[in-house]
């Protein structure tokens, strides 16, 4: 479903993508890995182009969104939802009104049509009858079930995590994964997901794939990967202060 080739962006003065070569399979759920400040979040910015490269390309079902212009790249995006690091939510917007913002903005549909979808996709992900709080009243993790029920409420193809956990405790992060899990299980979206929980987060990746010094240095099946004897995705995930990768 999406194609990344020969991806480069710099900022600054400092290039952080040095020509990124990855797929990411349709149906499929696949997590970047890789050190802090490699330019994860960064890639996933590039793929429904939130960010655009210096070069390369970005193929979404066969069409580089990097050349579309403003109009034909909107249709693009209606493929893709995505979570952010905070939940994104509008605090100025109760729990409900967030998730069925979306809807609004970019359907045709009657309120009432809205509303039933909005409750259908908060009850999914266990905030049934919260819609009216307001994101200050609510929990870290509520936020990020809030954020994935607002993401997932147009039913997008693609689904885009940034780091989902952060900021949760382990038992929350855990709940969170298998929220994404089983959402994935109903809807079958193509799924990227950008984490530093290893490995629980492989638990359920279909497909891993490591970031490091600018490249995507191996990608493949997870099990494949976590047998891999590529010394860099060795030392990662055995977390080794000692090896080919330097830590600061």
């Amino acid at each position: 479903m999406i194609r990344v080739v020969d991806l480069h962006k710099t900022f600054g003065g400092q290039e952080v993508l040095r020509g990124i070569n990855v797929e990411f399979e349709t149906g499929k759920i696949t997590t970047i890995i890789g050190g802090s400040g490699s330019g994860k979040t960064v890639l996933l910015k590039h793929l429904n182009a939130l960010l655009l490269p210096d070069r390369g390309s970005v193929l979404v079902d066969g069409r580089d969104i990097t050349k579309l212009g403003q109009s034909a790249l909107n249709e693009v995006r209606q493929k893709f939802g995505m979570l952010f690091q905070s939940a994104a939510l509008l605090d100025s917007m109760t729990i409900y009104d967030n998730v069925a913002f979306p809807l609004r903005e970019k359907t045709k549909l009657k309120e009432k049509d809205i509303e039933q979808k909005a409750n259908d996709s908060l009850a999914q992900v266990g905030l049934a009858g919260m819609g009216y709080k307001f994101p200050a009243e609510v929990s870290g993790g509520m936020k990020k079930r809030a954020g994935l029920a607002r993401a997932l409420v147009t039913q997008p193809e693609i689904m885009l995590f940034d780091e989902p956990t952060t900021g949760l405790d382990p038992l929350l992060g855990k709940s969170i994964h298998e929220l994404i899990r089983r959402m994935h299980e109903k809807f079958r979206f193509t799924g990227v997901i950008v984490s530093h929980d290893i490995p629980e987060v492989f638990k359920f990746s279909d497909r891993v794939a490591m970031l490091a010094n600018g490249v995507i240095i191996e990608a493949g099946k997870t099990e494949e990967f976590t047998a891999s004897t590529n010394p860099m995705v060795k030392q990662f995930l055995q977390g080794e202060t000692q090896g080919p990768i330097s830590v600061l």
